[in-house]
């Protein structure tokens, strides 16, 4: 499991964090940057083909094993684009550099869909679940040490394809250690199954459902695709490139419309026949074919998860979908930017970065955790939520003061002797002034990570509880990731400073649905499963 999580954990550190600082150093302007984060979208729509991870055995590989295969499968494409990454330059040739970052995106999105499955089916009670996940995550956090803080060690002592050499011959060793796992037999699907039931809509009417939530998502992951390439071409001479502005203005609420509000209105017609009785089976479908098989997965992880959230919630999802959407805004948006921000423009070492950033900020984030775990204990659910929307803003005014040259900082810092602890330490003002900023961005964000999780956690249904959670959280990267792609020309055209104080006006939106969201679960009934999942609150 160790390993697994270590698996996991570094293609994405390298291919969504450290590789902009790689792009930073060479020259690639932020808004082509922006529009390259946009492979870490493979993350919010795994969920999309997760019934195919789940039920398609593999050709040749399939002998491994049922999750087995298709983890190694999905390392050995991790490393094919670690290493074309490697072959390519991305000052002359940025369209087959982004095309391997792409492909090894889908890759390591993939391999944790078969990670979290093996690690639910070879739990036992010897070994549970809780304690596979606590394994899990200590993996992946070394990874991210490993595939941050190291690798910018390393790029500041070596050249950037010789660090993603080692890390793909890393990546190579984990591969061998997957191949040592055991591995599990299919397990039945309940949700998938409960759909043959008497009184489940009818097989023809769920098709129709799909082939609306599929036509929807389809046209929005080609309309994203298909920016990404036109962006990243090489251009026509005489002919500018592509706006991501102007596509974010035309297309960005469309989008939201078909993977959003369009599954939505689905689910919710879906339950409109149930309820009424209309167009659902009199008596248990015994009916099976490959066909049917395929159809009921998708409809399982596509549509009811949703529908079940719309029944329980009733108009409520609206305010439900609109926190999830909105309440890691105003630090996702901008997260790509860090290494250029750091490197860049304020001419930080890599080094200096590695031990800000990837040392001293995960043990900040750590302890933000902690401290969102023990608020929830002791405050309550949405005191905790509320406060982790309203201080991710302020980080967001400190990283702004850290462009325009950090004069309140300094004031800080003055205040509180931390200047002159940082000389007496061996350090330096200027190094406090990072420390600083990281320290209160990571606390913040980790307190809202752990309220967001909790909450989260806590609407879900056990009856879909692994595909429930995965379409809800897969929504906190949508709005994030497609306005990274704005946010990189605007820092090019207007500067740091000014678009991190955009970015936390931004951020109020999410303290609005908090005290919406309070105020609906204030008013209705708490209908809590075991374990305070479910609740209709």
């Amino acid at each position: 499991m160790l390993a697994l999580g270590f698996s996991s954990g570094l293609p994405f550190a390298l291919l969504i964090g450290t590789l902009n600082a790689w792009l930073g150093e060479v020259g690639i302007t932020l808004a082509t940057i922006g529009v390259l984060s946009w492979i870490g979208l493979a993350t919010a729509f795994k969920f999309l083909w997760s019934p195919l991870v789940d039920r398609l055995r593999l050709p040749l590989l399939g002998r491994l094993g049922r999750r087995k295969s298709w983890i190694v499968l999905c390392q050995s494409i991790i490393i094919i684009a670690l290493l074309g990454l490697v072959t390519t330059d991305p000052t002359t040739n940025i369209a087959r550099f982004a095309a391997f970052a792409f492909l090894g995106a889908v890759a390591f999105a993939t391999q944790d869909i078969a990670i979290d499955g093996w690690r639910i089916d070879v739990a036992d009670e010897t070994t549970p679940v809780e304690l596979l996940s606590a394994i899990n995550q200590l993996g992946y956090r070394v990874a991210s040490i490993v595939g941050g803080a190291i690798a910018l060690y390393m790029a500041s002592r070596m050249s950037w394809p010789t660090v993603y050499l080692v890390m793909a011959g890393i990546m190579a060793v984990m591969l061998l250690l997957a191949l040592a796992a055991p591995d599990t037999q299919r397990a039945s699907n309940a949700v998938v199954d409960a759909l043959a039931d008497a009184g489940e809509v009818k097989p023809g009417l769920r098709a129709i459902a799909l082939l609306i939530v599929g036509a929807s998502w389809t046209w929005a992951i080609v309309s994203l695709v298909s920016f990404m390439v036109s962006m990243l071409a090489e251009p026509t001479p005489g002919v500018p490139r592509p706006s991501p502005a102007d596509f974010l203005k035309f297309y960005g609420p469309a989008i939201v419309v078909a993977t959003v509000l369009v599954p939505l209105g689905v689910a919710g017609w879906v339950n409109w026949l149930k309820a009424r009785g209309h167009g659902v089976q009199a008596k248990a479908d015994v009916t099976h074919s490959p066909l049917r098989t395929v159809a009921n997965h998708l409809y399982g992880a596509l549509i009811a998860p949703l529908a079940d959230l719309a029944e329980r919630l009733g108009w409520g999802v609206l305010i439900v979908i609109g926190l999830i959407l909105t309440y890691a805004l105003c630090y996702n948006v901008w997260a790509s930017f860090a290494y250029p921000f750091y490197l860049d423009f304020l001419h930080y070492t890599k080094d200096e970065v590695a031990f800000a950033s990837k040392v001293f900020g995960i043990i900040m984030t750590i302890l933000g955790t902690a401290l969102g775990g023990f608020l929830f204990v002791k405050v309550g659910r949405f005191p905790t939520v509320l406060v982790g929307a309203i201080l991710p803003i302020f980080g967001n005014f400190l990283y702004a003061d850290l462009a325009d040259g950090s004069p309140h900082i300094d004031m800080v810092l003055g205040a509180l002797q931390l200047n002159h602890l940082a000389v007496a330490l061996g350090s330096d003002e200027r190094m406090a002034r990072l420390l600083l900023a990281i320290c209160y961005e990571n606390v913040s964000t980790g307190l809202a990570l752990a309220a967001f999780v909790a909450y989260l956690s806590s609407i879900v249904s056990k009856k879909f509880a692994a595909v429930q959670y995965a379409v809800l959280s897969s929504l906190t990267f949508l709005i994030g990731s497609l306005g990274r792609g704005l946010a990189g020309e605007m820092f090019d055209k207007l500067g740091y400073a000014t678009v991190f104080r955009y970015v936390a006006a931004v951020g109020l939106l999410a303290i609005v649905f908090v005290l919406l969201e309070w105020w609906r679960a204030s008013r209705v009934a708490r209908a809590a499963e075991v374990g305070g999942t479910g609740e209709a609150a």
